[in-house]
């Protein structure tokens, strides 16, 4: 009974990320991590630094061996997942097993990331497809600076309000 009591106050109380390291997740330093699913597996998982791991992220390091399990009563599967270094993945992003993101990627929010991707790329889709490099997405972004960064809410607010539409990006 202590441990489910013990249990339970640790998924309420803690932080997603001080449950993950306590459950054997190796994650470097400045992370930022919302609300993310780490799996059952959490020891199976490396994270760099500098990454950020926004809401509704999950991350898998098992999957689909029920169905052979009325053959193979005793099947089980898993890819280790590692991230590397300054990385954002987006939100509601599906991380499968046996993937490695490298280093200076965007996840854009939805992807479903089934395959190693590479350093300096920004990815997309389902299953994740590059879409562009760092650096033209680099080039198309300080293009559309706004300088906001810093910014009371309520400042932002009135200045994004002000600014005229060929300010913001388009798709």
């Amino acid at each position: 009974m202590f441990k489910k009591v013990l249990s339970l106050y640790r998924k309420k109380v803690w932080s997603v990320e001080k449950l993950a390291r306590f459950n054997g997740a190796n994650i470097g330093e400045n992370c930022r991590i919302q609300n993310v699913t780490f799996g059952s597996e959490p020891y199976l998982i490396t994270i760099g630094n500098k990454v950020r791991l926004t809401n509704g992220v999950k991350i898998f390091t098992h999957g689909g061996a029920d169905i052979l399990r009325d053959k193979h009563p005793n099947i089980d599967f898993f890819g280790k997942v590692k991230i590397k270094d300054n990385v954002y993945v987006g939100n509601n992003s599906l991380i499968m097993p046996g993937v490695t993101i490298g280093s200076n990627v965007l996840v854009a929010a939805g992807s479903v990331v089934t395959r190693t991707i590479p350093d300096n790329v920004v990815v997309a889709g389902n299953p994740a497809k590059i879409i562009s490099s760092i650096e033209d997405f680099e080039e198309k972004m300080i293009a559309k600076n706004v300088r906001s960064k810093g910014m009371s809410k309520i400042e932002k607010e009135k200045y994004l309000l002000s600014l005229s539409e060929s300010s913001f990006f388009k798709k």
